[in-house]
């Protein structure tokens, strides 16, 4: 980082399969650029060429797939790759990095619904990515049958191996979540994920006004 450069800050987009992390992932980093804030765009997993081969095993895994300890561990290895060579270099030069998904993606999924254990979760965590927290995790929430019909309409029969999984794994997800947003109210900012692109979207804005006021 330059002298005097500010260092760059980490937003992840955090929920369940359809709540609309993708599409406000790229409204915010839009909005941030229209602002003259340098923003970078990534997901999870992914986000550099070592994270994307490991997520395309993960999402289309051979055989049989994976165990829930395997995917936990390639979630981690995806993670610190992108960690070391994305977001860490990013928000050293000063910009912004605006993530679909991050480590709470991994708690609610393989921790909670999964049920390896937060414990065991952030221990790998802590070891591949030093533990590094986003500055915002935007939880976005919406009700059941909204999702359902979202996940219709963008989907149809067709699924990955995760997002295909049972509805009461998604519902485990789901609670998995709220109960890490409502133990973290400091790290998490709980938004309602109905509406249109651009009401949740502005609902993102109000909620990061004073992280980006600062910043311009």
């Amino acid at each position: 980082m330059s002298a005097g450069a500010a260092k760059g800050r980490f937003i992840a987009f955090e929920g369940g399969e359809g709540t609309g992390k993708s599409t406000q992932t790229q409204l915010l980093a839009d909005a941030l650029r229209a602002r003259g804030i340098e923003a970078e765009i990534s997901r999870e997993p992914g986000g550099t060429p070592g994270a994307e081969a490991i997520r395309n095993l993960l999402l289309h895994p051979p055989g049989d797939g994976w165990n829930a300890r395997s995917e936990a561990l390639l979630f981690a290895a995806a993670r610190a790759d992108h960690v070391a060579r994305l977001i860490r270099p990013s928000l050293d030069r000063g910009a912004w990095v605006i993530c679909d998904r991050f480590v709470d993606s991994s708690r609610a999924y393989q921790g909670g619904a999964g049920g390896l254990g937060d414990e065991a979760i952030c221990a790998l965590h802590d070891f591949g990515s030093e533990g590094m927290r986003p500055d915002c995790a935007i939880l976005l929430e919406v009700d059941e049958a909204r999702l359902r019909q979202r996940l219709a309409e963008r989907d149809g029969d067709t699924s990955d191996a995760i997002g295909g999984r049972s509805a009461d794994y998604h519902r485990a997800v789901a609670q998995s979540f709220r109960r890490l947003a409502q133990s973290d109210p400091d790290g998490f900012c709980i938004l309602d994920g109905t509406g249109t692109a651009d009401q949740v979207h502005a609902r993102v804005l109000a909620a990061l006004a004073p992280m980006v006021d600062a910043a311009r």
